[in-house]
């Protein structure tokens, strides 16, 4: 089930991949042969990158290449798109895999925190808190990251991948605006869940509240969260530009923002069609994920 919705989804994600490239004002040629060059070199270019041909002839030959691996030749760097993706990828996958992690582990124990003190005071500082986490823009809580632990405290690198240490400030930005969609949807699950007729049986067999609330409780909220969870790490993969611009780490998300400056056609082309298909895989993979986790959606 879940393949057959992945491939009419990747269908239609190189349809429109490939027709919102070529819709971005700026003609490729002119931009790889340079604003000096001959129309006679213009006309040249073009031929190569096969732009003299229909649409749907270049269609077809994007998507049988692209499913060989090849995505053609970036016009700014003059090597191959696979190759510049390769190398850039593992960066975002790094900042989007601790990111997820780190949204876990607050998010869930947040989440758990607030529910157990409904309506108390912990409660409403939580929500607040998350709230908070979930309407600040990526750039102004990288920014006020940088400044405060790198510019006024000193203890951590502001700019670059070159250490651990560099991706601390990047995964908190991304983990902590997380952490607060997580710890929201777990409060709301767990709030249903407490409140069953087998949890009130169990406590009444003289079952630890502890017990209840981590073994049966918890266990009964991995659906929801798994799905958030996986949406996440498939958003923050597709989604990491601003915080790679502001933190200057080498990731996909800044390989394509210099790509559409640049105009540098098969680059964008390439990079965002390999950043569709992995979300579409991820959300897959998520809706796989959940099947495991409660057998009941099978059916």
């Amino acid at each position: 089930m879940a393949l057959a919705r992945v491939v009419p989804s990747l269908v239609g994600v190189s349809v429109l991949v490939f027709l919102i490239v070529h819709a971005i004002p700026g003609d490729p040629a002119v931009i790889a042969a340079g604003l000096e060059a001959t129309p006679d070199t213009v006309e040249q270019i073009r031929r190569n990158l096969g732009l003299d041909r229909p649409l749907p002839e270049q269609f077809v030959t994007f998507v049988s290449r692209a499913l060989q691996g090849e995505l053609g030749t970036s016009i700014r760097t003059g090597s191959p798109v696979m190759e510049e993706i390769i190398s850039k990828f593992p960066f975002t996958a790094i900042l989007a895999l601790c990111s997820v992690l780190v949204a876990a582990l607050v998010g869930v124990v947040a989440g758990v925190v607030a529910a157990v003190r409904h309506n108390g005071w912990v409660d409403h500082l939580v929500m607040s808190t998350t709230l908070l986490a979930v309407s600040t823009p990526g750039y102004w809580l990288g920014l006020m990251l940088m400044l405060t632990f790198s510019v006024w405290l000193g203890l951590l690198p502001a700019i670059g991948a070159s250490t651990p240490l560099h991706f601390v400030l990047p995964v908190l930005t991304l983990g902590l605006q997380s952490a607060g969609e997580v710890a929201r949807m777990t409060r709301a699950t767990l709030l249903d869940v407490l409140g069953e007729e087998y949890l009130r049986a169990a406590r009444a067999r003289g079952v630890s509240w502890r017990r209840v609330l981590w073994r049966h409780a918890l266990a009964n909220t991995l659906v929801p969260i798994t799905t958030i969870l996986g949406l996440r790490f498939g958003g923050l993969l597709a989604g990491t530009v601003l915080v790679e611009s502001v933190f200057a780490i080498p990731g996909m998300g800044r390989m394509m923002v210099e790509a559409v400056v640049a105009r540098d056609f098969p680059m964008i082309q390439g990079g965002v069609l390999v950043v569709a298909t992995l979300y579409v895989v991820v959300n897959a993979a998520t809706d796989a994920l959940a099947m495991v986790v409660n057998p009941r959606l099978r059916t």
